[in-house]
């Protein structure tokens, strides 16, 4: 493409003579326009754009410097180049030094040389442009990140900062130009508050890139103080040689202490702020190897609050963490220096006495502790009086592990709250006994399922008024080879206990759909099959999606199921024990409240849920005797069922007087050894067959 070139003179000889000249340039042409006249060069450039203007000073109306001016505003970024006259050289420095690249004498329109500068000089100008906008791309760039950057010379004056530099420093680009680094960046260290030298410095002096120490501290110009991470490195010349130096730099003032946040937040509990269970290992694992050196003694205190439910389910969530926090302060007022409380999880504490002179001293503070808990809390206009059960392990005589004497304090803690609660037991041989019992059963309990050791007895649900069989429940056995037939209440609290329920429970509701499904195709009419469901059970995210998966696998009628849940589980949590029983209830599956009246009965809560039964429990049912007085508790219980449309199911039946009892207030269904024991599935199918006879008192 050729070299675009304007002529600006109002001499024709001289625009002849340059188009001339440029015409002969064959190798590398020129495309030539002229104007003799300086306002329509304007115009020209105006709407054109040529490489380069080759401009006579002396123009009709307008002359000498201020027709350069006026061309040079006109077009500020097209180099011109003067045309000067011999006399004029003075004239041709004035206007390089407003602007011009260069000039020539009329008598070089003869010359190649002319040619030559001309293209030069379009050339360097398109250097110039390149070099502009890698700048001003390099500018933006600078300005768009977040780090800070800081350019110095080799006497360390700062030349430069981007906009991230004038924020963080607190000095303007301006202001800072031509000042020591040391001056625009003082810095400190986090740990000692003393001075220290800036890595500008030192790359300076030693030609590499240097860091700053972690923890460095930025003095901003109005003394505010930001903590700060960077890096510096030296500016090389052309020929290789240090020039200068960078500063990179960001604040890191919020994410220092969201990491220290963090690290805290890792080894403290959210709610109290107390040393959580990885902090309180490490430093029972500290305690015992010091112990451990010096023939010391360590105790560990495991303390739980004493139906603490019942709290939280009188002030809410919200008002049993703050008698959670409570309670932190008032035992953390009990220790000493080295000692450490630590929030278990719930409603759960352990105390690490890390020096003590023997047992007899974890024994005071544990008085201590229960004696500063009984003193009142008032939370939400309420006056609390919270109680706690404490256990005592000590390092070494029950354990040399930190989990071993967590475990032992534990089981001693157990122990308390089945006696007396609202004291503390150390533990003994006694509780290792018991402890034993318990791992030997739940050792057991894992390998039971797969040797099918458990079976399925199902005890009838009779018809009070003409004793036929209506219903069955579902009732769990262990027949253990090493164990003998196990009762439920000697391994049912240590499946809870370990997570075992959850299989063992599956199980039971498969087994329980498989059989009802026999019985059906037998042609047996043996009503509805009852299968009770554990907390543990009620509370997991897939819980309903497994009885739907049984359901199917089994082809069972879910109007035929029915599942037996305690109040105290559904009244965990309210809201979401609705949600799930509306769930089951749109599957059309039947659902009883178990052990009605030992915990809440409380009519405003079971009109919530989609309840069809009430059991009545047999603890009420057993004070039924003809010298017990009237059974006003489970005369209420069966007029609230009755005004709701709710049926009624009286468990533990064993005599004629409870029978009639029952009759005479309405209960037309119950269950109990007065009509059968819990029997095999083949032996059901007889009872069902006949019904029960009228029982004689």
């Amino acid at each position: 493409m050729p070299n675009r070139v304007l002529i600006v003179s109002a001499d024709a000889e001289t625009s002849r003579s340059l188009r001339e000249l440029l015409a002969d340039q064959k190798a590398d042409p020129f495309s030539v326009e002229t104007s003799g006249n300086l306002s329509a060069a304007i115009t020209s450039l105006g709407s054109g754009d040529p490489d380069v203007v080759v401009a006579d000073l002396h123009m009709p109306g307008c002359q000498g410097i201020e027709a350069f001016d006026r061309l040079f505003s006109a077009a500020p970024h097209t180099p011109i180049v003067v045309i000067c006259r011999d006399e004029e050289v003075g004239l041709a420095d004035l206007a390089v030094q407003n602007g011009a690249q260069g000039f020539f004498f009329k008598r070089d329109f003869q010359s190649s040389l002319t040619a030559q500068m001309l293209r030069n000089v379009i050339k360097r100008k398109a250097v110039e442009a390149a070099m502009f906008l890698e700048k001003a791309r390099a500018e933006i760039m600078l300005n768009s990140i977040s780090d800070a950057v800081i350019g110095t010379d080799m006497a360390g004056n700062v030349e430069y900062l981007n906009v991230a530099a004038e924020s963080i420093t607190g000095w303007s680009r301006a202001e800072a130009h031509g000042q020591q680094i040391d001056q625009v960046m003082r810095i400190l260290d986090g740990g000692t508050r003393r001075p220290i030298r800036n890595p500008v410095a030192l790359v300076l002096q030693e030609d590499k890139p240097m860091g700053m120490v972690a923890g460095t501290v930025l003095v901003r110009r109005d003394g505010q103080e930001v903590t700060i991470e960077d890096s510096a490195s030296p500016i090389h010349d052309y020929d290789d040689k240090i020039c200068g130096a960078v500063l990179v730099f960001h604040d890191v003032t919020v994410a220092r202490a969201m990491s220290l946040k963090m690290a805290h937040l890792a080894q403290h509990d959210y709610l109290t702020d107390l040393p959580n269970r990885s902090l309180l290992n490490d430093r029972l694992l500290q305690a015992i190897a010091l112990a451990e050196r010096h023939a010391g003694q360590v105790a560990i205190l495991f303390l739980d609050l004493d139906r603490f439910k019942e709290v939280n389910d009188s002030i809410g969530h919200a008002g049993g963490d703050l008698v959670l926090q409570a309670v932190a302060k008032r035992l953390e007022g009990c220790i000493g220096r080295t000692d450490t409380v630590s929030r278990h999880g719930g409603d759960e504490f352990v105390v690490l006495l890390s020096e003590i002179e023997g047992p007899a001293q974890a024994g005071i503070l544990a008085e201590r502790m229960l004696q500063e808990l009984k003193q009142p809390i008032f939370v939400k206009d309420r006056k609390l009086q919270i109680t706690g059960s404490i256990g005592i392990s000590v390092y070494p005589e029950d354990g040399e592990k930190p989990n071993i004497l967590l475990h032992c304090a534990d089981a001693a803690m157990y122990k308390a709250k089945i006696n007396h609660r609202n004291t503390y037991q150390f533990y003994s041989r006694e509780i290792m006994a018991k402890d034993i019992e318990r791992k030997r059963i739940s050792d057991a309990l894992e390998l039971a399922l797969d040797r099918d050791e458990f079976v399925v007895l199902y005890q009838p649900n009779v018809n009070l008024f003409d004793c036929t069989v209506v219903g069955v429940e579902a009732l769990l056995r262990w027949n253990s080879p090493g164990l003998g037939m196990q009762s439920p209440g000697l391994f049912i609290p240590v499946a809870e206990e370990t997570g075992l329920i959850l299989p063992i429970g599956h199980w039971v509701l498969r087994e329980a759909c498989a059989q009802g499904k026999r019985w059906e195709a037998e042609g047996l009419k043996v009503g509805t099959v009852a299968v009770n469901i554990s907390a543990l059970e009620f509370r997991q995210k897939n819980f309903v999606a497994d009885i739907r998966s049984v359901l199917e696998e089994s082809a069972f009628d879910p109007a035929a199921l029915q599942l037996e849940i305690t109040e105290s589980v559904l009244m965990n949590d309210v809201e979401e024990s609705a949600k799930i029983l509306y769930e089951i209830k749109e599957m059309g599956i039947r659902i009883a409240v178990d052990d009605f009246g030992i915990g809440y009965s409380s009519l405003s809560y079971l009109n919530r849920f989609p309840v069809d039964i009430i059991k009545i429990d047999q603890s009420f049912v057993r004070c039924l005797t003809p010298t017990s007085g009237d059974g006003i508790i489970v005369t209420a219980i069966i007029a609230m069922a009755n005004s709701l449309k709710i049926a009624v199911i009286a468990e533990g039946i064993e005599t004629k007087f409870q029978l009639d009892f029952l009759r005479r207030r309405g209960c037309r269904e119950g269950q109990g050894f007065l009509f059968s024991t819990p029997q095999p599935p083949e032996d059901i199918s007889r009872l069902v067959i006949s019904s029960f006879p009228q029982p004689q008192s």
